[in-house]
């Protein structure tokens, strides 16, 4: 990778997080309020400042994939599309189907998401989420003023661990609950915090290799539709990443 490719890559996730990031937050509640809310909104900023080297490489290759890519179908179309894409630059990438059954307080439903998978120096696997819609999902109809601020603090593109996802769930949740309630509102079924978490972490999730998908298509194209390749396979990255990566984690740590 040449070093103009690395100053792009570094300058594409900084902008992003500028943009992402939310003007300056104003409490305007009781005393008691302003403190509780003051905590939820700075626990969330430190929650998604945390950012490991291997979190913000795969972070800045999604950036530059769907930066660059043209008019792709969304939602399965979409996530297929870059997964192939991931596959190419070395990640062991696949495209996760979660579903589950009604269960107490909440409802059946399903999901999708890409997976990544990769090894540590000690060998240990690292299981990192990538979510290519993840403010809308916490996003209320009449959500209160800081409630509205904690949504718009959370990313469009979410790349992280199962913890990381976990304590977002837990604190949005908390917050939306809170903000229902001063709407007179019950928190419904499907935005709790056990519903949020089938989402990305049911027990019952389909993992499903692109390239699986690009051999059905491929059959599919014999009946007139254009034919689809598949990416050829590329042995997963580990966790070195390269030197230059420490540049994208330094600069986080002040964009």
């Amino acid at each position: 990778m040449g070093s103009l490719e690395e100053e792009r890559l570094v300058q594409m996730v900084r902008d992003f997080i500028e943009s992402e990031s939310s003007p300056p937050t104003t409490f305007t509640a009781s005393s008691n309020c302003l403190s509780i809310n003051q905590v939820k909104y700075f626990t969330l900023q430190e929650i998604l400042g945390m950012v490991t080297e291997v979190e913000a490489e795969v972070l800045a290759t999604v950036l530059k994939h769907m930066r660059s890519k043209n008019d792709v179908e969304k939602t399965t179309g979409e996530k297929l599309w870059l997964v192939r894409r991931l596959k190419m630059d070395g990640f062991n990438a696949s495209l996760c189907q979660t579903s589950w059954v009604t269960s107490l307080g909440c409802p059946a439903g399903d999901y999708e998401y890409i997976e990544i998978t990769l090894e540590d120096e000690n060998g240990d696997t690292i299981r990192l989420i990538v979510d290519l819609d993840f403010r809308s999902q916490f996003e209320l109809a009449r959500p209160t003023p800081f409630y509205k601020e904690l949504t718009d603090t959370l990313p469009l593109f979410f790349v992280g661990s199962e913890d990381k996802l976990n304590k977002i769930i837990s604190l949005l949740c908390s917050a939306a609950k809170q903000s229902l309630k001063e709407r007179g509102l019950h928190l419904p079924p499907w935005r709790t915090s056990t519903y949020m978490q089938s989402k990305w972490l049911s027990k019952c999730c389909k993992a499903t290799d692109a390239i699986v998908y690009s051999s059905r298509e491929n059959r599919e194209a014999k009946n007139g539709y254009s034919s689809l390749w598949s990416p050829p396979m590329v042995k997963p990255k580990r966790k070195g990443f390269g030197w230059w990566f420490a540049c994208v984690v330094s600069s986080l740590a002040w964009a």
